[in-house]
């Protein structure tokens, strides 16, 4: 499975923007795929996750409703739509996907992951 993600970029902050990752490869294997962040200095931590069947989607405690992650079964792709964003939004964003069908906030859990796309949010 192979994993392109992209949209990143700069943002003012109160801003919106849309990342998507596009999946290639044994798609079909793929259940759920998340999103992941990492500033710099920090530790990646979980953004966003959605089941790829059925829709169910879980969040970061810091997005409290300005994220919405949703998928494009017909393109294969996931989005991440983002709005009201803050300098502390600031990292690079990566997209990961996993085989199991269980929903996971645990970037261990996660086997394939794409290349990260940067977004920076200015003040």
């Amino acid at each position: 499975v192979q994993l392109q993600a992209c949209g990143g970029g700069t943002v003012q902050a109160g801003g919106s923007l849309r990342l998507s990752c596009a999946a290639s490869g044994r798609i079909s294997s793929v259940n759920t795929v998340g999103w992941f962040r990492q500033a710099p200095g920090k530790e990646r931590e979980f953004v966003a996750v959605i089941d790829w069947s059925g829709g169910r989607t879980t969040y970061g405690d810091f997005v409290k409703g300005r994220f919405a992650i949703s998928r494009d079964s017909a393109k294969n792709t996931v989005h991440l739509q983002m709005s009201n964003m803050q300098p502390e939004d600031t990292a690079t964003y990566y997209c990961a996907a996993r085989n199991s069908r269980v929903v996971s906030t645990d970037k261990y859990h996660y086997r394939y992951w794409g290349q990260g796309t940067e977004l920076t949010v200015s003040s």
